[in-house]
């Protein structure tokens, strides 16, 4: 499996934000979010290949419960479901943030974070015609995300530019037909310096409060700004 880097440090996004975990970020993505915040594992890959007993050995070297397979997109790395396995059999609480264009298949996931993308996600002319084309072919996909919903616990991540978003957010909502419970629907400002995440915290507020949904915190960002291994 292609790594790009693993870490130990605690949960800055979702319901388990606060929680000491091992992150194991996968690198590659079939998707190109125009304001992502990881290029490194994601336009421009990089990192080492590493075996699955590798890799559950520099997880075990931490005290933590818990462990989260990120990205890039961890749903798309070769032997994804053999470590989840193996992590499962070792006794970790596994997450696996994905962006729903891959179906959960029987992976071992005790909570799914799932983040759909919207159209603020759009790749700039930076991009080709052709990856511009494909990530707007993939990034939505009701189907792969009522399969994550019906496999058990999830969340579901938003990105936020503005409060335009909310109305495509209902939109997406609407075409699961399951009954999400407004708790599960975060939202989060998107943004990598405390500066520009508190701007955009409080629309987020004013929309959370009228429909029912939660604010996702961004507490890494907040601790240790924008930075790696973190």
């Amino acid at each position: 499996m292609f790594v790009s880097e693993i870490f130990y440090s605690v949960q800055g996004e979702g319901e388990l934000t606060g929680v000491p975990s091992v992150f194991v970020r996968t690198s590659g993505c079939n998707l190109r979010c125009n304001w992502c915040d990881t290029m490194y594992a994601s336009w421009n890959p990089e990192g080492a290949e590493m075996s699955t007993g590798q890799i559950v050995d520099e997880v075990a070297k931490h005290p933590a419960q818990h462990c989260v397979l990120t990205g890039g997109e961890p749903m798309v790395a070769k032997g994804i479901r053999e470590l989840a396995q193996s992590l499962r059999c070792a006794g970790k609480h596994i997450t696996i943030e994905t962006a729903t264009t891959v179906p959960p298949e029987g992976i071992a996931c005790d909570l799914a974070s799932l983040s759909p993308k919207l159209s603020n996600s759009a790749p700039d002319d930076r991009l080709s015609a052709g990856w511009r084309q494909k990530h707007e072919q993939l990034r939505r996909q009701p189907d792969v995300i009522r399969a994550w919903i019906d496999r058990g616990n999830y969340q579901l991540k938003f990105v936020v530019t503005s409060a335009q978003d909310v109305e495509e957010i209902q939109s997406l909502l609407a075409d699961l037909q399951r009954p999400v419970p407004p708790h599960k629907v975060l939202l989060m400002p998107e943004g990598t310096t405390v500066e520009k995440i508190r701007g955009r915290n409080e629309t987020l507020v004013e929309l959370c409060k009228r429909h029912g949904y939660r604010l996702c915190h961004r507490l890494h960002v907040e601790l240790f700004g924008h930075t790696r291994g973190t």
